[in-house]
């Protein structure tokens, strides 16, 4: 008997594309939740042949393109230490984040558009190992008021057939703080389309990467071929004589969005949208109180690949 609380992964990232570093429990265990693997994804291709009956070819289906995806969410926190990487640091190198440490200061996630990073990543299964090669994804950033801040991941990678490896090491987490509540108190700066007095009830952020996985006659490859950052805001309603959102979205302005989560050394987590791009406006309830929930764009400037950041300090 398999348990599903018996579920944990381990991810390093790759020098070479789709060779596995062979990730170890000790040092590139990732504290993950909502863990969900599909171990085979596949394009099927029946022959077509007439046979002289009607039905199903008598030939076996050809199971083509096979690649595996995962799912799971990670608390979004820092390291503990400021300068050094959190855990899960290989993870959004592999959604397209470059990463920047500056010792005893600060890791920094910007966005790149050539050059991406892969990881593999091995997924346990009480007991069953899903070796995933080559993975690369996309990620999303949640920050909803009375539960901890996270960041949602959606890789795809090569397929290798699952085995009873054991886990090499003992799964001991390391450079992955605790979780960070969103409220009054660790919400230190909270400013969306540049107003700083909102009452932000929830607030995500999707990097929307297109993930296409090509396989040809000499390689396979998960791709990111594009991006489309984006989210939704949920604030309560302010008086539309102090912030008119209404005009905010019909209008062609940008301006920009931060969120700054934490205030211990090793542990702060700062999101930015300079370009923050306000799309519509629509009406809600929360306990009584109207709320209005507003989608967004996330856009670059001219210069490219500076539609988000997020910073551990």
């Amino acid at each position: 008997m398999a348990l599903t609380r018996k579920k944990f992964l381990i991810a390093k990232i790759e020098s070479t594309y789709g060779t596995d570093p062979t990730p170890v429990g000790g040092t590139d265990a990732i504290q993950v939740t909502n863990l969900e693997v599909t171990p085979i994804e596949s394009d099927n291709v029946q022959a077509a042949a007439y046979q002289g009956f009607i039905g199903n070819s008598t030939r076996a289906t050809l199971v083509a393109n096979k690649r595996v995806s995962v799912t799971f969410d990670v608390e979004l926190a820092g390291s503990g230490t400021a300068g050094t990487a959190p855990a899960f640091g290989p993870l959004l190198k592999s959604c397209g984040f470059n990463e920047v440490l500056v010792a005893d200061t600060s890791a920094t996630y910007q966005l790149e558009s050539t050059g991406f990073d892969s990881a593999t990543i091995y997924c346990f299964y009480d007991g069953t190992r899903h070796k995933i090669t080559g993975a690369r994804g996309s990620v999303s950033f949640n920050f909803t008021a009375g539960q901890f801040a996270t960041a949602s991941f959606n890789m795809i990678g090569i397929y290798n057939a699952p085995d009873s490896t054991a886990l090499s090491g003992t799964f001991t987490v390391a450079n992955q703080a605790a979780a960070i509540e969103v409220n009054d108190t660790n919400m230190t700066t909270a400013t969306f389309f540049g107003e700083t007095s909102q009452r932000i009830e929830s607030f995500d952020l999707a990097l929307n990467n297109e993930l296409i996985y090509k396989e040809t006659a000499s390689s396979q490859e998960v791709l990111i071929t594009n991006r489309a950052p984006g989210g939704t805001a949920v604030i309560e309603a302010p008086a539309i004589g102090t912030t008119d959102y209404f005009a905010d979205a019909v209008g062609v302005a940008t301006a920009s969005t931060s969120l700054v989560l934490g205030a211990t050394g090793g542990n702060i987590v700062t999101l930015t949208a300079a370009q923050t791009d306000v799309t519509g406006v629509s009406y809600g309830d929360t306990n009584g109180v109207i709320s209005l929930s507003m989608p967004y764009l996330a856009l670059p400037s001219t210069s490219g690949n500076d539609e988000l950041s997020l910073q551990f300090t």
